[in-house]
């Protein structure tokens, strides 16, 4: 049986993603792995390259850019293993990190899912490895700045958790999709990504889904992965912060009150006129 699924999903990023199966390669060599790449209509040689320099890898070659969620969807259909990984294409893993997270995996069976210690190309941490459920209360705080204003605080840094260690392995409520080990059968009970979300927010809402079926979500940092972040999207422009936010907005309406929901849409309007001004 196949012990682990690693799904890519690519769009015009082909040096990075060069880069991520070299490391994923090395990574496998003492595990039972399958690697699938879902090409979301690449136009800078993607397909090529993983063509011609990783023949073991199963490339789904995409007409359409069908977005992060959909395309995932497609690697998830097409994996065997008992453990699903949905990784980013920007992403350098150690050589023992599948070791160390299945391991872990495997001796917590009430894990659901399980993110780890994510570094910026320069070695800083990155908050998003830790975030909790972006409720309105935590969301008011992160878009208006008491985030980082008091970035340890229980109450005001909820929304990337950090009040918490970093090199401490916690119980979190939203694990990044840029890594994410999941549990196959977990998978199966709570359902595949929700493709209403094109790009952003699909992590947080499978989050959500795996803590509402009992499962827990764990942070490791037991093992680190280096995530350039952002590559496929200029992560500090405006048509970024849209996606984003609506992306929130339809995490909103779906699992809030509909009191609840509408506050927090116009919590998002206000913050999108915030920052376009």
């Amino acid at each position: 049986m196949v012990r682990l699924s690693i799904i890519i999903v690519n769009y015009n990023v082909k040096y990075f993603l060069e880069q991520a199966l070299h490391s994923v390669r090395n990574a496998t060599k003492t595990i039972n792995a399958e690697v699938i790449v879902v090409d979301n209509c690449s136009s800078d040689g993607s397909q090529e390259i993983v063509q011609q320099k990783f023949p073991e890898v199963q490339l789904i070659a995409n007409r359409t850019n069908r977005g992060f969620a959909s395309a995932n969807n497609q690697g998830i259909k097409a994996s065997k293993g008992e453990y699903v990984l949905l990784l980013n294409p920007d992403t350098v893993v150690e050589e023992d990190t599948f070791e160390k997270t299945l391991a872990f995996m495997d001796d917590h069976p009430d894990a659901g899912a399980l993110g780890v210690k994510m570094l910026d190309g320069r070695g800083n941490f990155l908050p998003e490895s830790k975030r909790a459920f972006p409720t309105p209360a935590v969301s008011f705080y992160k878009i208006f700045g008491l985030s980082a204003l008091f970035p340890h605080s229980r109450v005001f840094s909820r929304y990337h958790l950090g009040y918490l260690d970093n090199d401490t392995t916690q119980e979190v409520e939203v694990l990044a999709g840029a890594f994410m080990l999941i549990r196959r059968k977990v998978l199966e009970e709570v359902g595949s990504l929700d493709e209403t979300y094109f790009m952003y927010g699909e992590d947080i809402d499978l989050s959500y889904r795996i803590q509402q079926a009992g499962y827990k979500n764990y942070y490791f940092p037991g093992t680190r992965i280096i995530h350039y972040k952002g590559e496929s999207t200029k992560k500090g422009s405006l048509n970024y912060v849209r996606m984003f936010y609506n992306a929130m907005i339809i995490f909103a309406r779906k699992h809030f009150s509909s009191g609840k929901a509408t506050l927090y849409s116009n919590l998002i309007k206000a913050a999108i006129t915030f920052r376009a001004a």
